[in-house]
This record gives C-alpha cells, structure tokens and sequence, in this order.
C-alpha cells in the first residue's frame, strides 16, 4: 500500500506543509498516521482527499464548508466547476487519483476524452505537462510505486508519441537539434515532450532516444552538421557518474552548443565546459529551446 509524506502532499496538491498540519488540527478529513518517530505518513485515500479539498478551496468553498461533506459531495461539486482553469486541474487531479488506485482504465479514459475535446497538442501542453509538474518528482526519490510510475509513464509517452506525429511537418529553422539521454537513462518523457515542442515550433529534430554511448554521439556530430545537442538527465541507474558523462562530453566537438536539462543536472554544482548550457528549470529549458 503506497504511503506519502506531508512534502509529498504539498508538492502534489499546492498546499503548503504548514497549511495542511493546520487544517489536520481543525478538521476532520485527513487523518494520517505517524510512525514511531512522530512523522506523518497519508495514505493514497488520503492524497485523493487532499487532492479534492484543495481544489474546491481553490475555486470558492471555504474549508469549514468541505469539511462536511463526504467523497461523493466533493465529487459532485469538482463536477460542478465551471472555469476553464478548474476543468484542467480537475482533470490532472483526476490523473493522479486514477494513477494511486492503478486505475489505467479510467487514467487512459481521461486522457482521450481531453483529446477528444480540446485535441492532442493541448492534452500535452495543458495536461500531460501539468501532471509531469506535480508527480514527476515523487517517480524520481521512489515515493510511488514503481507500477505505478510504468503504467502511466507508458500510457503518457505513447500519447505525446501519437502528439509528434500528428504535428505537421513544416521545418522553419534549417538549424538540427538532436535530442539524446545517456547510457544508463531510460526516463524518456521529459524528452519526448521536448520533441513535441521543438516539432510544434517547426525546428529540425533527430531523435536519439535513450542510453546513447558517448561514442555514437561522436560520431552523429562528425557525420552530420549539427548545430544543438539537448540531453534531459532525470534519473540514470545506479552507477551512472554524472562528472564522469561532463568529462565524455569533452569530446563532442566544442563548436555545437550542449543543453542539458533534468532533475540531476540542475543540481550540478562542478564548473563545465564553454559550450555546455545547464537549465535551472522547464520554463528556462522551454524559452532557451524556443528561441533557437
């Protein structure tokens, strides 16, 4: 049975960690558990709670209001909202409940009824990237079930693969952008939705994918003219040596331009090389790749 901590819930919901300790004190709806130590630990019903009562208070319902109604009341007033900004937390927030109960059923469902609706380019951008946000940390330190994280992973990449090929293909920059991860990386999402959005902008892409060998990279950028190498590094195997792949990555010919993104560069602290970029955050990575 997965369990969260009170970060997790934050993190997923919005809900400052303090908030939420308040709210437990002075209502009734989150009832967590605490370990011998004292920390708290909420169970995947309770995610879902925090999950509806964070939206209604979002959109107008005051907690003293919420706190009294049950599961389906909740529902029913989620249903009810009418913004346009709701409906897609509603969805997401859907997402993510259907993920803790292993429904791919209904988190599958959900997906093309967006789709269906508002098309497949914006389930990605207003959607499938927002989930990504709230829940792609908790697959990175393992606070989900690796099921969990498969069966969805697989579902959301086979969505943004269907997202590239219906883009049309109109090349409006003759510059190529080859996107890539390194041996030892399989977390290939955030790279397909860069992809996406590198398409979606008419730029030229080659699609390495992952667990490249430093000596294939080589040897594409000595047989091609390449003008932009992109590697999104979230989580390698155990071993992968992040200095180590900074080191290969002095091979790789200083004139072409190397952007690296991901969870575990961001937090690189060690100096690089002149033509290597290392983004912050997605909304850096997505101004820097847009404006190439």
């Amino acid at each position: 049975m997965s369990s969260y901590t009170i970060k997790d819930l934050e993190h997923i919901s919005g809900i400052k960690a303090h908030t939420i300790r308040i709210w437990e004190q002075r209502y009734h709806f989150l009832q967590p558990q605490r370990t011998e130590t004292n920390i708290r630990s909420y169970s995947a019903d309770e995610l879902k709670v925090i999950l509806n009562v964070s939206l209604l208070n979002k959109y107008g319902y005051k907690i003293s209001h919420i706190d009294k109604m049950n599961n389906d009341e909740m529902e029913e007033k989620i249903f009810g909202l009418n913004q346009m900004d709701a409906e897609k937390e509603r969805v997401v927030n859907a997402l993510i409940k259907d993920m803790v109960s292993l429904n791919m059923v209904s988190f599958e469902r959900q997906l093309d009824t967006y789709i269906i609706s508002k098309g497949i380019e914006k389930t990605i951008t207003e959607i499938i990237f927002s989930f990504l946000e709230r829940v792609g940390v908790l697959w990175i330190t393992n606070h989900i079930n690796p099921a969990q994280e498969h069966l969805a992973s697989n579902i959301i990449r086979q969505k943004i693969i269907l997202g590239i090929e219906k883009l049309p293909k109109i090349y409006q920059s003759a510059k190529l952008i080859v996107l890539f991860m390194p041996e030892g990386e399989y977390h290939e999402i955030g790279l397909l939705f860069v992809h996406f959005l590198l398409k979606q902008k008419g730029h030229n892409v080659d699609y390495l994918g992952t667990n490249v060998p430093i000596v294939d990279l080589k040897y594409l950028t000595e047989l091609k003219k390449v003008d932009y190498l992109y590697s999104h590094i979230t989580a390698p195997i155990k071993g992968f040596k992040l200095n180590k792949f900074m080191e290969q990555l002095e091979q790789i010919n200083h004139n072409i331009p190397i952007i690296l993104t991901g969870l575990m560069v961001q937090e690189y602290k060690q100096p690089v090389a002149g033509h290597i970029r290392i983004m912050k955050s997605l909304s850096e990575t997505m101004s820097v790749l847009t404006s190439l």
